[in-house]
């Protein structure tokens, strides 16, 4: 069935099939083992294989490991196409992972699992498909996104990814793009914005949940990544 979210586990017997669907893999505990046209190794938690309509794949998995599986009829605009079978998601995607595991383990609700489908469908159209990441950089990446509040040094996440502090500024810039405290900014502002958009907490509070006591300090930040102050966003 097509349009469907499922929750399952495989074996490490290694086995092949097509579909005449499209499927994406998401890992929630344990790897997939994946082997199709143009790639062949391991899906971990916070990636996604997406295997096209028709492609053989062959896969292995241990027995104890749980994906969230998703087939579909049509993919995403942004995944037809893509270089990348498979890809790191974004932190909001791999939150609502959780939020379908508990559904489908504990409940059944056609219209709750259509819901459910359609908002993986339109988390699934905000990814831009990132290459995978190391799981060294993938370790850090949790642990920025668990400790936005806190004060961030180099040192204390380089000890994350088990680097020095000057190959891991390397490798993290290699992944992503960017320098490892431009990225914390990025996250930081973007979940300042979220939170001044959908709550209404204090622009004082909320400049406190991601790392900033001087409120001062993060306007001008805030300012400068989205082009007005958290007053005037609110407004």
């Amino acid at each position: 069935m097509s349009n469907h979210l499922s929750i399952r586990s495989y074996s490490r017997r290694r086995r092949g099939h097509t579909h005449d669907f499209h499927q994406l893999v998401l890992p929630l505990r344990g790897v997939i083992n994946i082997e199709l046209d143009g790639f062949a190794g391991k899906v971990a938690p916070g990636e996604c294989v997406v295997i096209t309509r028709g492609k053989l794949h062959h896969f292995t998995a241990n027995t104890e490991a749980r994906f969230v599986i998703a087939d579909m009829d049509v993919l995403p605009e942004g995944l037809v196409g893509a270089d990348r079978i498979a890809f790191a998601i974004n932190a909001p995607l791999v939150r609502y992972l959780d939020f379908i595991e508990a559904q489908l383990e504990h409940q059944i609700n056609a219209e709750v699992e259509r819901s459910m489908f359609a908002t993986f469908a339109l988390l699934l159209a905000e990814q831009k498909p990132m290459p995978q990441a190391d799981p060294r950089i993938q370790r850090v990446l949790l642990h920025i996104d668990l400790h936005l509040p806190d004060k961030m040094a180099i040192r204390e996440l380089a000890a994350v990814a088990c680097l020095s502090e000057t190959q891991f500024k390397k490798l993290f810039r290699e992944q992503l793009g960017q320098t490892v405290m431009q990225y914390v900014t990025c996250q930081r502002m973007d979940k300042a914005r979220a939170m001044l958009q959908h709550t209404d907490y204090s622009v004082q509070f909320i400049a406190g949940q991601v790392g900033y006591t001087d409120l001062s300090a993060f306007s001008r930040r805030f300012q400068a990544c989205f082009g007005l102050t958290p007053s005037r966003l609110t407004q």
